[in-house]
């Protein structure tokens, strides 16, 4: 049996705790397990590749709206295997780099297979068993298939296999209304698929405010057709051979059939940790197999951590790249370091794009009572950059608690709204998290950060954010 000072399963942002243990202690023994390619999941199949590919989506969108600026131009075609190409040729060398360099390392040994637990502190890796008294659990997750009658005779896309395809499906259902929905259907009619979403939640993008879901959904809504509150209850193939889906409306209950070429299963990511047998290790899952951990990371075994998608909270890399500073001050450093969720951003890079950090209003609401919040929001068309680019509706909308001005949620749709958001973001992490110093500060005119500092200068109690909301920007409900 070989024995380390460190185990790490996994190759994304678990590596940086490694990395930081071999520059403290270069005489440190560590191994590295992967099944998979070496990179992690946002590297090989994740946020990496679909934003190489949602970059020339984007300038499709563009392009298309030159007209508005008296700008005459035409897509006369788009290379879609080029496009592909491009993508997985950036992924490969990325990942054959992080390849050679863990085979070639002096500090690690490199297992590029799967493991799985055999006792507390033991893996069997291959036909090699190994020991450490420290553990790093970052197994990343798998996308999540839910149990459609037929969908295994009829074949279907993930996230994760459609980044092989060479040629564009002149059709697709894409089944699901999140995150990876929004994004890949913006992707695929942009390239000039006819793609259909459906999605079982009333609303579309269900994680974002109310009224930042139906601005995305009416805007992506005029390249897209869009089905929310359907539950999909059979896959099979038409007379015709093409893939059929069978959804009913939970409202009203009626029967709706969807036909494409292609499908495209994009309902979320789903736990990876039984194929590790985390039970023969002394390590708890909950219900849905994520590992359960601490609020310092560490799962019920001590001195075994999981971090990233592994402990299923938040399903993005800066996430786990947080999670494993916290992971390495708690482990290596013995610093005793809480993980502090209470301003986690995302974007969802879809068209248009959005932004979000922090509490969304129910949650707000709940937390802290109506009366004791206000409400900012200001559209990007009233600022001269924003009308400048002609940016309809799109807008910002802050939460921050009223005697305080303490921020408490942001969330941004519009052009460079993943951009935006970093203005509130840094002044969340202060030790008052106010957002005073965004309304004393100057703000470049004209530039879209402007809608930033309008947004908080425009604060207001919720019932009258609701009038201004309804009765002035008309957005869809």
């Amino acid at each position: 049996m070989k024995e380390y000072d460190l185990i790490s399963i996994g190759t994304g942002s678990a590596m940086s705790v490694v990395e930081a243990m071999i520059s403290e202690n270069p005489t440190v023994r560590v191994a590295v397990i992967d099944k998979d390619e070496p990179g992690g999941i946002c590297l090989t199949r994740g946020c990496i590749p679909s934003k190489i590919l949602l970059y020339p989506a984007e300038l499709i969108r563009t392009i298309e709206k030159a007209g508005t600026f008296g700008i005459d131009s035409e897509i006369k075609s788009v290379n879609f295997k080029a496009v592909m190409e491009r993508m997985r040729n950036i992924i490969h060398r990325d990942i054959n780099k992080i390849r050679q360099g863990l085979s070639e390392s002096k500090h690690v040994d490199y297992y590029p297979e799967a493991a799985e637990f055999v006792a507390p502190y033991t893996l069997k890796v291959g036909n090699e068993t190994i020991t450490a008294k420290m553990i790093i659990l970052g197994t990343g997750s798998k996308p999540a298939v839910p149990p459609i009658k037929g969908i295994e005779k009829t074949g279907y896309f993930t996230s994760d296999t459609i980044l092989a395809i060479n040629e564009l499906p002149k059709s697709i259902i894409i089944v699901g209304g999140g995150y990876i929905a929004a994004e890949y259907s913006h992707f695929l009619s942009s390239m000039g698929a006819e793609v259909t979403v459906v999605g079982r939640n009333p609303q579309f993008i269900p994680e974002e405010e109310p009224e930042v879901s139906a601005l995305a959904k009416r805007e992506l809504g005029k390249h897209v057709k869009i089905l929310t509150n359907h539950e999909v209850q059979e896959a099979k193939v038409s007379s015709e051979g093409k893939k059929m889906l069978v959804a009913v409306d939970r409202e009203t209950r009626e029967t709706l059939e969807v036909t494409a070429d292609e499908l495209l299963i994009a309902t979320g990511r789903a736990s990876l940790s039984d194929v590790l047998h985390p039970e023969k290790g002394g390590i708890k899952t909950d219900s849905h197999g994520w590992i359960v951990v601490n609020e310092y990371l560490e799962t019920s075994q001590r001195n075994v951590w999981a971090l990233g998608d592994a402990n299923g909270k938040y399903p993005f890399k800066h996430v786990a790249n947080y999670e494993a500073n916290v992971v390495y001050n708690n482990a290596v450093l013995k610093r005793k370091v809480k993980a502090d969720y209470h301003a986690v951003p995302h974007a969802v890079f879809t068209y248009p794009e959005i932004a979000s950090v922090g509490l969304g209003e129910k949650a707000a609401i709940e937390r802290f009572g109506e009366n004791k919040l206000l409400f900012g929001l200001y559209r990007y068309e009233d600022t001269a950059k924003g009308e400048a680019m002609d940016a309809k509706d799109c807008f910002a909308k802050v939460i921050v608690e009223r005697s305080s001005m303490k921020i408490l949620g942001a969330h941004i749709i519009g052009p460079y709204a993943s951009v935006l958001i970093h203005e509130i973001i840094p002044l969340m992490y202060t030790p008052d998290q106010s957002g005073r110093p965004i309304l004393n500060s100057m703000h470049i005119h004209p530039a879209l950060s402007e809608v930033v500092e309008r947004a908080f200068h425009s604060l207001l109690p919720p019932e009258h954010y609701h009038h201004i909301l309804e009765h002035y920007f008309k957005l869809p409900t």
